[in-house]
C-alpha cells in the first residue's frame, strides 16, 4: 500500500503519480521501479511457461535450459535493438553499447525477438518439442511484459499525447521520467499494461484449450501484440522512425507477416508431440 500511497489524487478527474522512480540510489548505481517489476516480470514469465511445458510433458530441467538461453538472447537483444534505434548516441562512442548499460537503454520488441530466437534455436540443436515449447513460452511471454509494464506506470519514461480524459496520468514527482505536470494517455503503463493482461487471459482460456496446432498460440500472440502495439504507437511521440512509420509499427508490421507465414508452416513442421500434450488437446492419444 505505501507503494501506492498517494497515487490517486483525484477520482475523473486526473491521476497523478507522485513516486520517485528510482526505489534508491547508492553512489552511481540507482535501483529503479522499471529494473525491479522487469525482474518479476521475467521470473514470473519463466516460471509460468516452465509450469506449462510441464504439464504438456516436457520437464522441467529442459524448460528451465531453454529459458535460461532465452532471457540472455532477450536481454542481448534488447540492448542490440535499443542501439539500432539511437546509433546517433553510440557513433562516436561504440564502446558505450557495452560501458552504458547500466545507465538504460532497452528496447522490447528487440527482447522478444531475440528470446524467440534464441530459444528456437537452442530447442531446435536439441530437437526438443519446437512447437509445444513455443505455445508455452506466449503467455509466459506476455505475463512478464504485463508485469514490466507496471514499472512503467510508475517511472513513466513513454512520452505519450496529451489527453483530457478522466483516466489520464499526471506525472508530478520532481524526478519523474515523464512529462512533468502534464496530463497524457498513459499508454506503455495503462493501456498497453491491460492489453497485455487480456492477451493473456486469451491465451490461457481460449487459445490453449481450443487450438489443435502446436504453435499456433504462439502466432496467436505474435499477431495480437502485434495489433496492440500498432494502435499504441499512434499515442506516442518518443520512438524512432523509418521514413513517415515509428520502428514499431514497422516491426509489428512484420511480426504480424511473420506470424501468418509461420502458422502455415507449423502445421506440418510443428515438430515432436509428446503424449501429454496429446490427451490436453484431444483428450486422449490420437491413433
Amino acid at each position: 500500500m505505501l507503494l501506492f500511497s498517494g497515487l490517486l489524487s483525484g477520482f475523473f478527474l486526473v491521476i497523478d503519480i507522485n513516486i520517485n522512480p528510482n526505489i534508491f540510489e547508492i553512489g552511481t548505481f540507482a535501483l529503479s521501479w522499471h529494473g525491479v517489476f522487469t525482474a518479476i516480470g521475467i521470473i514470473a514469465g519463466v516460471g509460468l511457461a516452465v509450469s506449462l511445458l510441464r504439464r504438456d510433458g516436457v520437464p522441467s530441467e529442459v524448460g528451465q535450459e531453454i529459458a535460461l538461453v532465452a532471457v540472455l538472447c532477450a536481454l542481448i537483444g534488447a540492448r542490440l535493438f535499443y542501439v539500432f534505434e539511437h546509433w546517433n548516441l553510440f557513433s562516436n562512442d561504440p564502446s558505450a553499447i557495452v560501458t552504458g548499460i547500466t545507465e538504460g537503454g532497452i528496447t522490447l520488441y528487440g527482447g522478444l525477438i531475440g528470446g524467440v530466437l534464441g530459444g528456437l534455436l537452442y530447442a531446435i540443436i536439441r530437437k526438443w518439442p519446437i512447437g509445444i515449447g513455443l505455445d508455452a513460452a506466449a503467455p509466459g511471454m506476455i505475463l512478464g511484459q504485463g508485469i514490466g509494464r507496471i514499472g512503467d506506470l510508475i517511472n513513466g519514461e513513454h512520452l505519450a499525447t496529451e489527453s483530457t480524459l478522466p483516466w489520464a496520468f499526471r506525472y508530478i514527482h520532481p524526478e519523474t521520467l515523464g512529462e512533468f505536470g502534464l496530463s497524457v494517455h498513459p499508454t506503455a503503463g495503462g493501456y498497453e499494461l491491460l492489453g497485455d493482461f487480456l492477451i493473456l487471459g486469451i491465451l490461457l482460456f481460449i487459445a490453449r484449450p481450443r487450438i489443435k496446432i502446436p504453435g499456433w498460440t504462439f502466432c496467436l500472440y505474435v499477431i495480437l501484440y502485434g495489433v496492440l502495439r500498432l494502435g499504441l504507437s499512434e499515442m506516442r511521440f518518443d520512438e524512432q522512425t523509418i521514413g513517415a512509420l515509428p520502428v514499431p509499427q514497422l516491426v509489428s508490421i512484420v511480426m504480424l507477416g511473420v506470424a501468418f507465414i509461420s502458422a502455415g508452416i507449423l502445421i506440418k513442421h510443428h515438430g515432436p508431440i509428446t503424449h501429454e500434450w496429446e490427451r490436453r488437446v484431444f483428450g486422449r492419444r490420437r491413433q
